[in-house]
């Protein structure tokens, strides 16, 4: 189990093997030419329950879960696995 937390404080705990996951790198290549495909890249790295509390830490004041917050989280979500694994 990969532990970590992001910069913004989202705890979160990526199953061992996830990152080597050939389905997650298509759905990540996926996403330069369709943007749909983060919703499979948060699925397959974080899974169901991590989902729901990821979009609950990133959800403003209004009620919404900008897709810009979210990707931030992702991003630093693999850049902490990154130098973890170093």
């Amino acid at each position: 189990m990969l532990k970590g937390k992001t910069s913004t404080g989202f705890q979160f705990e990526i199953a061992e093997g996830a990152l080597d996951n050939y389905e997650l790198v298509e759905a990540l290549a996926d996403i330069e030419t369709d943007p749909l495909s983060v919703t499979k890249v948060v699925n397959l790295l974080l899974g169901k329950e991590q989902k729901e509390k990821l979009k609950e830490h990133v959800r403003n004041d209004k009620g919404v879960v900008t897709t810009t917050a979210l990707m931030k989280e992702i991003e630093e979500v693999f850049k902490t696995q990154n130098k973890v694994k170093k």
